[in-house]
């Protein structure tokens, strides 16, 4: 009878030594930044496999680090470890933590808002605060503004690796709950669908809503009817227009626009063939939202 108790203990215990860490900064390839925090995760171990989610985050911009964790950390399996260095407050009193999602996954980062949009999505199951005490590069305590690669990936690697369990990360937080930035939410009011430009499409310059189908499907829009689009910069309307929700690109003019799906089924405005985003001077973040009506 005692086998599976200890079966089960050991699944409890090496359920983050999957050997995956993934990267995510604003620190660009410029430097030797990215390579430094991934030299000194190889110095935890050798074994371990080293992955980057992007280091293209514009400089200090903690919502969109925010969202491509949320748009990325679901695709990867239970057990991998990542870590999120947008960190404008470096060396002051915000935490650094380690949370797990409900799904398995871990995230080491600054607890600065980063993790608003994952934990939404995949809930929180856990978060540590890093014992720097235990858990900090050797002799790196002179060193205050580079804790990605001091405390963060040093963490990770020791996490992925197995060196340490998620309980040695350090003490668990008295409230499981992480610093949010407030945006607006998708909702559905009447006949209106109201949500925020979390992102854009970079490459191309569409629009990235977080109003998923389910909602959408609910104003009953066949292909081809006509929507009205309002966009907002802190409240104050920037963009109105009409166009057609679409299934291709290709279903309207070049040059004109239209309302569509995305690769994540969210709605999405864009150009065929041209920047929405440029054209009408659009950005992204909470401080942006939207407003959307079947005509």
């Amino acid at each position: 009878m005692l086998l599976p108790v200890v079966l089960i203990f050991w699944a409890v215990r090496v359920e983050a030594q999957s050997k995956v860490v993934v990267f995510q900064s604003d620190f660009g390839l410029k430097d030797g930044a990215v390579s430094e925090m991934k030299g000194v995760a190889m110095g935890v171990s050798p074994d371990l496999k080293l992955f980057d989610l992007t280091h293209e985050i514009p400089a200090y911009n903690i919502w969109e680090a925010s969202y491509r964790l949320r748009q990325t950390v679901p695709y990867w399996p239970s057990g991998t470890v990542f870590v999120s260095v947008v960190d404008p407050g470096v060396g002051t009193d915000r935490k650094s933590v380690v949370l797990r999602t409900r799904t398995g996954q871990f995230i080491v980062t600054p607890d600065n808002g980063t993790l608003t949009l994952v934990a939404e999505a995949l809930g929180i199951g856990e978060i540590r605060e890093i014992n720097e005490a235990v858990n900090r590069r050797r002799d790196s305590q002179k060193s205050y503004t580079f804790h990605g690669r001091d405390v963060y990936a040093y963490t990770a690697a020791r996490l992925a690796a197995g060196a340490i369990t998620f309980e040695e990360v350090g003490p668990l937080l008295a409230k499981q709950e992480v610093v949010s930035i407030p945006y607006q939410k998708a909702e559905l009011n009447g006949k209106v669908i109201r949500g925020t430009i979390p992102v854009l499409d970079v490459q191309y310059g569409n629009i990235w809503t977080n109003i998923p189908d389910d909602l959408f499907k609910q104003l009953h829009v066949a292909f081809g009817e006509l929507m009205s689009v309002k966009i907002f910069h802190n409240g104050q309307m920037v963009y109105q227009g009409d166009m057609p929700y679409s299934a291709t690109f290709g279903a309207v003019a070049v040059g004109k626009p239209l309302v569509y799906l995305n690769s994540l089924l969210q709605l999405s405005f864009a150009l065929n063939q041209g920047s929405f985003a440029e054209v009408n001077k659009i950005a992204s973040g909470n401080e942006w939202s939207v407003e959307v009506t079947k005509k």
